[in-house]
């Protein structure tokens, strides 16, 4: 034999000889299995808590939104009694004889209104002969009023107001039966 034929032969003898193990998966499929099951369950856990910060930053700024537009409610809400003072006075002072003296009380009360009303707050609309909402009135007493008044406003007892698209107070009203 040759001394290339001999170089051959001691390294196909060398070389080991890959067999299938009968004992299953190696040492290091293994590992690899394992790490890549936790490399999966770290960027799911990652994904979620993303996902629920992303969630807590859109929920976060829509209640600052919502607070800014309702921020002078409960001061507002405090106001509604004395508006409907005014509006009581100025029916009554229109009834007087001396209503121009009632002027500057007139002014004031536009002029308390202006302000409410650029801070967002409207008077709930209402006619006397519309049919009865339970989402938007408030019924205080039903009195007959024959077919044609049937389940509409007869009168109303105090006006409604609404800051935004929330109410505060609903119209009290009273109902044909």
């Amino acid at each position: 034999m040759s001394k290339s034929e001999e170089s051959k032969k001691k390294s196909k003898k060398a070389a080991p000889k890959k067999t299938a193990s009968k004992k299953g998966p190696s040492k290091e499929a293994k590992e690899f299995a394992a790490v890549k099951e936790a490399l999966e369950t770290e960027k799911d856990k990652y994904l979620r808590l993303f996902a629920e910060f992303e969630n807590f930053k859109k929920r976060t700024s829509k209640e600052r939104i919502e607070l800014f537009k309702t921020a002078g409610q409960d001061v507002i809400t405090a106001l509604l009694p004395v508006l409907d003072d005014f509006d009581r006075a100025i029916k009554e002072a229109d009834k007087s004889e001396n209503s121009s003296e009632y002027e500057g009380f007139r002014l004031i009360s536009n002029k308390l209104g202006e302000s409410l009303k650029s801070k967002g707050l409207e008077p709930v609309s209402l006619e006397i002969g519309e049919t009865f909402d339970s989402e938007v009135h408030e019924a205080i007493t039903q009195i007959p009023g024959g077919d044609d008044h049937k389940g509409k406003i007869i009168d109303v007892i105090e006006k409604g107001y609404k800051l935004g698209d929330k109410i505060l107070r609903y119209p009290k009203v009273i109902v044909g039966q």
